[in-house]
């Protein structure tokens, strides 16, 4: 996890896998985008609790990655299981989070190149991103990596009080 190619140059930003002792700053960043935006169509914030469990849930070949700030956790990117179904063992959901008052640094795209870089290690042959329509950003982010839009789900998520769509976007690895 170098960082090599990455936009943000900010010496002070270590890439590291996650640990248990990172679900406080974890269930902080992700319940801000439960709670502020369509970034993910949780609608109830994750206890610190949750987030220990998820973590520990992980094993090696859907890895969590963060990014520290001067020893602070300020966004983070995983690797989910796309399907529970063995045929989709090779590919995986990503999903890259970091707290609004680290956005626009840079971080969100460095994250996505290192949980990327960490799939071609562990071999998978896909990437896939959902991504909320009305979001620009996280669709040009999810370009700038790599990625291509396959789809679009029309209003098959209801969040503040409207329907949303969702561009499903994928990146081939091999």
């Amino acid at each position: 996890m170098s960082g090599k190619g990455s936009r943000s140059a900010d010496p002070r930003v270590v890439i590291r896998r996650a640990r248990l002792a990172d679900a406080e700053r974890l269930a902080t960043i992700y319940n801000e985008a439960v709670m502020d935006t369509t970034a993910t169509f949780d609608i109830e914030p994750k206890s610190v609790d949750d987030r220990r469990g998820w973590l520990a849930a992980r094993g090696d070949r859907h890895p969590v990655l963060v990014a520290e700030l001067d020893g602070t956790v300020v966004g983070y990117a995983s690797l989910t299981r796309w399907s529970a179904r063995s045929a989709y063992d090779d590919s995986a959901e990503t999903g890259v989070y970091v707290h609004s008052s680290h956005r626009g640094l840079g971080l969100g795209r460095r994250l996505y190149d290192e949980i990327i870089g960490e799939a071609r290690q562990l071999r998978f042959h896909t990437l896939i991103a959902r991504v909320t329509a009305e979001s620009a950003a996280s669709i040009r982010l999810n370009e700038a990596a790599g990625f291509v839009v396959v789809g679009t789900m029309r209003e098959v998520g209801r969040k503040f009080g409207r329907w949303l769509d969702v561009v499903i976007m994928q990146k081939m690895l091999d």
